[in-house]
């Protein structure tokens, strides 16, 4: 077929350090945490917090975290499994299509990515954030980025983003096969554990500013108030999760890891969820973390190696991680699903 007429498609994922040495992952970190949707306060005062501050301070570490969960051949696991979504999405599509996989923060970054495809006169290009609920953070970062760089492109094939898809029946479906393969009733409590944001973030996802958030959020303004507002399509994600393994509200709680600084985040904290739990007499424990779509270090290590040694030392005795949706067929006819819609 002519590469003039085929459609592009772009998965973005997050991002991991090109090895796990701390000069890695100072310049992964540095790039990551210099971006003002992440981070959104002022320029200078960025600039010192994360170079200054945060970056010396946990470069070292996080590549001595890295390295327990690095492979010698395939690198990070967020690598390895992002590599084969995009080789299996390329399969389901077929030749009309051309699927490209970037990271927003390292390699390979959206602008290579994108030369390539620029180089293609694409059709149409759609990109997927591969982050099932909508955070400036996250997919509006991404979707940021694809946009300045795309305007400086002489021709501008159609474009289209995928800025959440929290409800996505198939991988709602996923993540409860998932959570099957571990009799999920054997188990005392279930945690949903999402990436957490700044309380401050919450409230800016209004542009009218008429929305004011409280401490903690709403868990219902997605559909009544803000479709975009991060905790709200958590709950969603959840609520869908739960409905369709059986759970009732009183066997799960919601809860918010990766918490950076003093500010205010989103709570319940993971790690005071575990607290709680613990003062209750709750032993066993089952962990999803639906905003994640690949096994990474906030799973792989934050969830199933500190998280459960603290659940431990509060009396807890086992702490489970449901895997994430990888490289799961049903996943990828769920990326094929949002690519083909509308």
């Amino acid at each position: 077929m002519n590469n003039q007429r085929k459609k592009g498609v772009l998965l973005v994922q997050l991002g991991t350090p090109d090895a796990p040495s701390t000069p890695e992952v100072r310049r992964y970190l540095t790039e990551f945490l210099m971006d003002g949707r992440v981070i959104d306060i002022p320029v200078l005062g960025r600039n010192l917090l994360v170079k200054g501050v945060i970056v010396p301070k946990r470069a070292a570490q996080s590549a001595a975290t890295y390295a327990t969960i690095w492979d010698d051949e395939n690198g990070s696991p967020l690598m390895y499994y992002s590599l084969l979504q995009q080789q299996m999405l390329q399969q389901e599509l077929g030749e009309e299509y051309h699927v490209e996989l970037a990271m927003r923060y390292q390699n390979p970054s959206i602008e290579s990515a994108l030369k390539k495809m620029e180089s293609m006169l694409l059709e149409s290009i759609k990109v997927i954030p591969l982050f099932p609920q909508y955070a400036s953070a996250t997919s509006g970062s991404v979707i940021d980025k694809v946009m300045e760089i795309m305007r400086g492109w002489q021709y501008i094939p159609q474009v289209s983003f995928v800025n959440s898809f929290c409800e996505d029946p198939l991988m709602i479906e996923t993540f409860a096969d998932h959570g099957r393969r571990h009799d999920i009733h054997s188990f005392d409590h279930i945690l949903f554990s999402y990436h957490g944001l700044p309380v401050r973030q919450l409230g800016k996802v209004d542009p009218t500013g008429e929305l004011k958030c409280p401490d903690h959020g709403c868990d219902s303004c997605k559909e009544s108030t803000n479709p975009f507002c991060y905790l709200s399509q958590c709950y969603a994600t959840t609520r869908a999760i739960a409905q369709k393994i059986g759970l009732s509200e009183d066997k799960y709680t919601v809860c918010f890891q990766s918490r950076l600084g003093k500010t205010p985040w989103i709570q319940p904290y993971t790690s005071d969820a575990l607290h709680t739990l613990a003062s209750r007499g709750v032993k066993r424990l089952l962990v999803f973390s639906p905003a994640f779509v690949s096994d990474c270090i906030e799973t792989l290590d934050e969830i199933q190696v500190e998280y459960a040694e603290e659940f431990k030392e509060l009396g807890g005795e086992e702490v489970v991680m449901v895997e994430s949706l990888n490289d799961d067929p049903k996943w990828i006819q769920s990326l094929k699903s949002l690519v083909l819609a509308n």
